[in-house]
């Protein structure tokens, strides 16, 4: 018996136009939400480097005979941020660097959508990182003893006082190239838990090898300082954030720009710009479109279609 269940994983160019309509779903959506959406991104992220700092920080023991092993530890678990914020459809700048860049390539969205949407979701982001690494981890005293405090200061001297600019640029190109395959893998994924495995093994890698993440580092930076870490706001920002950011940006065309290039390349957009203009919602697409002509069309023959049959069943 021929099985005519779908694939488990979507193709490549399938997920490319998936990418695509992302990018016009998240432009339709009103500012307020979208802010909102990445304050919620911003915590589920610290909650994740949270866990990350606590296994590390705690495993000093280890550390002093295998520090790569508390690498991965730390890198095993900081993925749970990731994962909640796909799961549940929230609004991370670092992802939003690759599906904007595609849908404006394309014409799916206007250009300045992307600038627009990158400066909600980082303020939202960033929000979201103070609020919890104040809020629910400085003032609840969860980390305020050695050697979690200690090792709050150190992680945050390390991601950005120890570094050259430099170092950090580079270190955020391999972090993002990294996530955004996570979320590519994750969007191909057709139930939970291969989403849940997609997202895990890239994100795992690049907390593993040290990468810079510019909104993992809003949680952790801002954290060190509040125990006491020798370094200021303004050097954060200039050293740390804007490095991050901009190496972040590289490595998620790195994967935005061939994906159109190997996958999408006859790809047009067919009225979406129009109607992302309009500010339609995600259904009035075109395929929405073509299955409201559709309906429309079966709607004007049905009457048609009942006469004939009527007029049969009387002969």
């Amino acid at each position: 018996m021929a099985n005519f269940d779908p694939p488990s994983t979507l193709k490549p160019a399938q997920v490319a136009v998936a990418m695509i309509e992302y990018g016009v779903a998240k432009h339709r959506t009103r500012a307020d939400v979208v802010f909102f959406k990445a304050v919620a991104a911003g915590v589920m992220l610290s909650f994740g480097g949270l866990l990350s700092e606590i296994v590390s920080g705690g495993s000093a023991g280890i550390n002093a005979s295998n520090p790569g092993l508390v690498k991965f530890l730390g890198g095993a678990v900081f993925p749970v941020g990731l994962i909640m914020i796909v799961l549940q459809g929230q609004e991370l700048l670092t992802s939003n660097m690759m599906i904007f860049p595609m849908a404006c390539i394309k014409g799916a969205v206007p250009w300045w959508a992307l600038p627009y949407n990158w400066l909600i979701v980082t303020f939202g982001n960033l929000c979201g990182s103070l609020f919890f690494a104040s809020v629910l981890t400085k003032y609840t005293g969860i980390i305020s003893t050695p050697p979690y405090d200690t090792y709050a200061v150190t992680f945050a001297m390390h991601k950005a006082s120890e570094p050259e600019w430099h170092q950090i640029f580079l270190r955020g190109i391999g972090c993002n190239w990294l996530v955004c395959v996570a979320v590519w893998q994750a969007a191909g994924a057709r139930e939970t838990l291969s989403k849940i495995v997609a997202l895990w093994v890239p994100i795992m890698i690049f907390v593993t090898c040290g990468y810079d993440h510019v909104v993992a580092n809003m949680f952790s930076v801002p954290l060190g300082i509040l125990f006491g870490a020798d370094l200021t706001v303004a050097g954060y920002i200039r050293k740390s954030l804007i490095a991050a950011y901009l190496g972040n940006i590289v490595g998620a065309l790195l994967v935005a720009l061939p994906a159109l290039y190997f996958f999408a390349p006859e790809y047009t957009p067919g009225g979406a710009l129009r109607n992302a203009e309009e500010g339609e919602g995600i259904n009035d697409g075109p395929t929405s479109a073509r299955r409201s002509e559709d309906d429309q069309s079966s709607t004007e023959k049905r009457p048609t279609e009942v006469y004939e049959v009527a007029s049969k069943r009387s002969q």
